[in-house]
């Protein structure tokens, strides 16, 4: 029964580990792609944002939508943040814009 509890102890520990080396991996990638110029303000050519956008939106059920407004937000802003969902924060403008009744109003 004590080893048990002790295995369960264990496994829970390794647990929380490896959620917090995961977290802490996460912010590494993301401040790389911060720091080597790849995300940010003004890091495409409006030429890029199709493609970027294509990324952006492929795994969401709303693909239109999410490419109208995408294309949208990066031709004005001039980047999209990275990933399929989030990480807004590496483009402020992109951010930053809200619908009129104070919504996001990039994807």
């Amino acid at each position: 029964m004590a080893m048990a509890k002790l295995y369960s102890v264990l496994l829970l520990v390794l647990l929380g580990i490896s959620m917090v080396v995961t977290q802490v991996m996460a912010k590494e990638e993301a401040q790389y792609h911060l720091d080597s110029g790849t995300y940010g303000p003004g890091s495409l050519k409006s030429s890029e944002c199709p493609s970027q956008c294509t990324r952006r939106c492929s795994q969401t059920q709303y693909h239109k939508p999410c490419m109208f407004f995408c294309q949208k937000c990066c031709a004005k802003c001039l980047c999209v943040p990275p990933g399929f969902y989030g990480n807004k924060a590496v483009c402020p403008c992109y951010n930053n814009w809200k619908t009129k009744r104070g919504g996001p109003k990039c994807p």
